[in-house]
């Protein structure tokens, strides 16, 4: 057996095929189908609405299974369609490669051998962007696409634009993806690492005609801010939910004996400091001062000499499992001081109050809240939510505060 038919025996055994997603690429889908064909029979192609002579080459490949349609989707669609006609067809893998001939095909078995010793992540083909023939946009695009990524999901990366990639399609089935453009190959490397897929990089060649030859569908202008559309919405549900969570994961990981004692019994500080780092903590995570909680929390603790670490871990309580149970506590207890809630209009008399009033009216409507009917019950008494949530704090950071200074004394004389 040769070394080309044990990599198609490899592909059979794990159940991968070659993936090509094309769309007028009659000058080169040819030779690049020929190519993979050497190392698998195991190769799906679509066609995203080629208006060429592609889909006419296509159909002279008995052996690939192709998959066609009329109109033109972009590439994030035609690999969306391609993982789903994939899986239809008994593949739990998918090796995607690009039809403009960029990609060798001998690298196949570099990508085989990474499935076979992580076959639950993505592998994403690492080119060498120091090459003098990669375009300067190339590079620039490359390097911004990393440092977002890694941004949003602490992973760092040499190469996150490459095509070549290696996808567990299976793992893939329980996402739903938004994107149909060049983006969708930004956002399903960046929500696969946030549900906890891995994702890594091997070497690859890669190959890059001269410019007057060079067949691109990118349009630098509009997918570019495409991506960048896509980046900002990722950028915001990192900071509001995946930052937090994986805060609270690798707490939760840690050690709780080992915490306690550090920060609690074998520190020299005072329990009178450890107990108002606490209360300053829970007040901050309480109060309605959303985006500024963790700066309001150190800052205090720093300007009354108290225990920082403390009080930036206990202001955490604010965290978007936490959310609607504080917001519902926050909304009763504003009743509870009140009596009968005074109207809006009370409130914005006094400048201060008003500032947050707008703000928390401003904060409301960007979260699109409003669809549940406790938002709803908020957003049309603001005034009640604003000052049972303050009460509220108060209230909870003198408590933990009593209990955490009791509980200090009791465990240093244990």
């Amino acid at each position: 057996m040769t070394n080309h038919d044990s990599y198609k025996a490899k592909f059979k055994e794990l159940k991968c095929c070659v993936l090509i997603p094309t769309y007028n690429n009659a000058t080169t889908i040819a030779s690049v189908i020929s190519d993979v064909l050497q190392y698998s029979n195991d190769v799906c192609v679509v066609n995203d609405g080629s208006t060429d002579n592609t889909l006419h080459i296509l159909k002279q490949f008995p052996l690939i299974k192709l998959y066609s349609y009329d109109k033109n989707r972009g590439k994030g669609w035609a690999l969306r369609q391609g993982f789903k006609f994939a899986g239809k067809n008994g593949y739990d893998y998918a090796i995607t490669i690009d039809s403009d001939g960029q990609h060798y095909a001998d690298d196949l078995p570099v990508m085989l051998k990474a499935l076979e010793e992580d076959p639950k992540a993505i592998f994403i083909g690492a080119r060498n962007m120091d090459q003098s023939t990669v375009p300067g946009k190339s590079s620039f695009g490359n390097k911004f696409s990393n440092f977002w990524f890694r941004f949003e999901t602490g992973i760092d990366l040499p190469d996150t634009q490459s095509g070549y990639r290696l996808y567990p399609i299976k793992q893939l089935e329980k996402l739903h993806f938004y994107t149909v453009k060049y983006e969708f190959e930004v956002e399903v490397i960046v929500r696969a690492a946030w549900s906890g897929i891995h994702v890594k990089c091997v070497p690859v060649r890669v190959y890059y005609p001269p410019a007057d030859e060079r067949i691109t569908h990118f349009r630098p202008f509009q997918d570019f801010s495409r991506i960048s559309v896509l980046n900002t919405v990722l950028v915001f549900f990192t900071l509001l939910w995946f930052k937090p969570r994986d805060f609270v994961r690798y707490i939760l990981g840690q050690n709780l004996k080992t915490l306690v004692q550090e920060y609690f019994i074998k520190s020299e500080e005072p329990a009178l400091v450890k107990a108002g780092s606490v209360a300053v903590g829970i007040f901050f995570g309480i109060a309605p001062l959303w985006g500024a909680q963790l700066f309001l929390a150190f800052g205090v603790a720093w300007l009354f000499r108290l225990n920082k670490a403390i009080s930036l871990l206990v202001s955490n309580i604010s965290i978007p499992p936490m959310i609607p149970f504080i917001l519902y506590a926050s909304y009763k207890t504003g009743g509870l001081v009140l009596g009968k809630a005074p109207t809006d209009e009370a409130l914005i008399k006094y400048p201060a109050l008003k500032f947050i009033y707008d703000w928390m009216i401003h904060a409301i409507n960007n979260f699109n809240i409003k669809n549940t009917e406790l938002a709803a019950e908020i957003a049309r008494n603001v005034t009640q939510y604003i000052i049972g949530a303050f009460a509220l704090a108060a209230f909870a950071s003198v408590l933990a505060g009593i209990i955490t200074y009791l509980l200090v004394k009791i465990l240093k004389k244990n």
